[in-house]
């Protein structure tokens, strides 16, 4: 490890030389209480900007041991240390004067969701916080001096006022810690009482507007139906009260613009826990939930959907069924096995953006067209099944069919953005209306045992990989910061914001799976799925043991084996659930 002023020295001795002499000061220097490692050095000044990353030690930091060691008190103070470090480089950026992206100091801005990410990681020994800094120039030639004002001017700084606990707010780091521990307790209160959701009184769920995610101001705040009303004890915040979601299928009806995609949209990112001050710091929802939709022209590929879609008139195999262009109702009937093989125990479905003839029939049209002439058995008659057979509850937003409120165990109605429970009332009705039929051939969940198709008859890397063999993925082994050769930069990554990534050549549609929170997630993704190209999927494997592997890696290495020679700045961990939707959104 180089001293700071072997910095210095170094970076004095190539001013005003020609841009790419920046590339010698790659490596790791002693900061007094930190390590400022240069991770890549930018090919010119208006290319991407450098990657660096510092490491601190936890004796240097001072956060309480309690803050380290469960895994929702380490994520939220992750995110709160990104949060303060992206605070303090605001106040820098582009103080130092050049070309291009000269002077760009710059971390990951953090949405209202409280995410894994490698731009903060805390290890056991030390916290390390990854960032870019665009290397100033004149016109491409090296301004050392500017530099030299932002790795020992503007860097300690920042890193003294939001990676030292002394320098914190220590009332506000305990209070995103503690928040994050009390939404984790309600996460497991879910699991032990078989509760689909929770939202608690007073939670504020419209959003600001389609392109803001923060809160609505005066907005009605949530109150729950006095029938479904749940109160919980939790460590720190003490009672808190709201409605609790039971599983099996619940029903949200009401007018229009009373808030019904609102309050789906606010369980679907409950899966998530919130920042204090969005509003749905207590909307926690079933972590496995999936929102599905009709996906016109989406990729599928040997998915059985024989519980929705048989006998159709080409004779096409609907037990292994593939189609580079779905239709919006093969599409959600794929999205249902996929969610079902990922492992979800709650669908999420919003009326508006789903398969009309694949959700209901009505009466009339059965009678019209007769159901061996019709190969689609709609959701409809499947969703007690999936609830009784397979564990898996339903959250359904309805507005134009009352067919669904027969199978419902729950009603809820919106009203003016507040819900009253009317289950009882319908029940009452239904009894005077002729019930809906039902017609549905046998139950049976799909045998999931599809393989991933290997690339060029053999995967990428052309070799197998097991759990076992990722030790091998150290640094100074089979590659890394010590002169590697790993593989997992020759596929080149784009992200192209929140709607998808590329990998070469080949784009991934993602805009469709919209529980993804982040477009760093894309990222995270993107790197999940060149490696597991390169490195695991074979034609031997299944899509399941596929994810496993990949996922067993992630846990235990983080973004490690998934990298190149240095991990960036940007990337953000996604659910179980997306990489699945990711693998089976994969053209390639």
């Amino acid at each position: 490890m180089k001293s700071s002023n072997e910095l210095r020295t170094l970076l004095r001795s190539i001013d005003h030389k020609s841009y790419p002499a920046y590339k010698s000061l790659a490596g790791g220097y002693q900061f007094g209480s930190y390590q400022l490692f240069i991770d890549h050095v930018q090919g010119d000044p208006f290319a991407s900007p450098s990657s660096l990353h510092m490491e601190l030690p936890h004796k240097e930091a001072g956060f309480p041991e309690a803050y380290l060691k469960k895994g929702c008190s380490r994520i939220a103070l992750e995110d709160f240390l990104t949060r303060q470090f992206a605070s303090q480089v605001e106040d820098f950026n582009f103080k130092a004067k050049g070309s291009g992206k000269s002077g760009l100091i710059a971390i990951t801005r953090c949405g209202q969701e409280v995410l894994e990410r490698s731009a903060c990681q805390i290890t056991d020994t030390k916290v390390i916080v990854r960032f870019h800094v665009g290397f100033p120039a004149f016109g491409r030639t090296i301004n050392a001096g500017e530099l030299e004002k932002i790795l020992f001017d503007f860097l300690p700084v920042c890193a003294e006022k939001s990676l030292l606990f002394r320098r914190l707010d220590k009332k506000r780091v305990e209070q995103a810690v503690f928040l994050a521990e009390d939404q984790e307790t309600v996460r497991q209160i879910l699991k032990d009482e078989k509760l689909a959701g929770f939202v608690a009184n007073g939670s504020i769920l419209p959003r600001k507007s389609g392109v803001s995610d923060l809160p609505m101001k005066d907005s009605v705040a949530f109150v729950s139906p006095k029938s479904m009303e749940r109160t919980f004890s939790l460590p720190h915040r003490g009672e808190i009260t709201g409605m609790a979601v039971p599983a099996g299928i619940t029903l949200i009806v009401g007018g229009g613009y009373h808030g019904k995609s609102t309050l789906l949209d606010a369980l679907q990112m409950g899966v998530y826990n919130h920042i204090a001050g969005d509003g749905r710091e207590f909307v926690i929802t079933d972590q496995t939930a999936v929102k599905l939709r009709a996906e016109d022209g989406r990729s599928i590929r040997n998915v059985d959907i024989s519980l929705f879609i048989n006998d159709l008139p080409n004779k096409k195999d609907t037990t292994s069924f593939s189609t580079p262009d779905a239709s919006g109702s093969t599409s959600q009937a794929a999205g249902v096995v996929e969610g079902i093989e990922a492992g979800s125990h709650l669908f999420l479905i919003d009326e508006d953006t789903s398969a009309t003839n694949f959700m209901v029939r009505d009466d009339f049209m059965q009678q019209v067209i007769s159901r061996e002439k019709e190969p689609i058995t709609p959701f409809l008659e499947r969703a007690r099944e999936l609830y009784e057979n397979a564990d898996i509850s339903t959250i359904l937003v309805a507005g134009s069919s009352g067919a669904f409120f027969y199978i419902a165990d729950k009603i809820l109605q919106m009203d003016c953005y507040r819900p009253v429970d009317i289950t009882e009332r319908v029940k009452e009705l239904c009894k005077e209306h002729k019930t809906p039929r039902i017609q549905a051939p046998g139950f049976k969940i799909p045998d999931f045992r599809r393989e991933l198709g290997a690339v060029n008859g053999k995967g990428v890397a052309g070799r197998a990989y097991s759990v076992a063999s990722a030790g091998a993925e150290k640094y100074g082994q089979s590659g890394g910061r010590n002169g590697s050769s790993r593989r997992h930069d020759t596929m080149k990554v784009k992200t192209m914001g929140r709607d998808g990534f590329s990998l070469d050549r080949e784009n991934v549609d993602l805009r469709y799976v919209e529980q993804l929170a982040d477009s760093e997630q894309l990222s995270g993704l993107a790197y999940l799925l060149r490696y597991g190209l390169e490195q695991v999927i074979d034609g031997k494997r299944t899509v399941q043991q596929t994810v496993q592997i990949l996922w067993e890696l992630l846990e235990r290495k983080g973004w490690e084996p998934f990298s190149g020679a240095y991990i960036p700045c940007g990337l953000a961990k996604p659910r179980k659930q997306e990489l699945f939707a990711c693998l089976n959104r994969y053209r390639g």
